[in-house]
């Protein structure tokens, strides 16, 4: 295994932990779709916050998975879509997901058997 310390550890570390936050994967899988505006990715995740939605649509595009185009109307239109980049990270997601579906059932029961074990050293 590579040194943890290694640049290429270091730039994957961080990738990852961009991409691999709640809200780039979210707003990643919102936009599978296509084109949407501010608002629009707003409304499909209620639970962002708009600062929140903001900094990780400029990660998202700093990294090139999203485009940012501004349309020069009064008041001026912003529409988000992924770039090819973006839509090649839709299979991995929906792979994470599939996973996730099939075994959260064990995940429950491992922490439950987990959590009991906690307790009973406890005491």
């Amino acid at each position: 295994m590579k040194d943890p310390n290694s640049p290429i550890c270091q730039t994957i570390s961080g990738l990852l932990q961009r991409i691999g936050d709640k809200w780039s994967l979210l707003v990643v899988q919102t936009l599978a779709n296509g084109s949407m505006r501010f608002n629009e990715l707003r409304r499909a995740i209620p639970s962002v916050s708009q600062r929140m939605l903001t900094l990780t649509l400029r990660n998202l595009e700093r990294d090139g998975l999203v485009s940012r185009t501004v349309t020069p109307t009064i008041p001026p239109r912003v529409d988000y879509e992924l770039t090819p980049l973006g839509h090649s990270l839709q299979k991995p997601i929906c792979g994470l997901v599939q996973w996730a579906v099939e075994h959260s059932g064990a995940i429950h029961e491992a922490q439950a058997r987990y959590d009991g074990a906690e307790e009973r050293e406890a005491a």
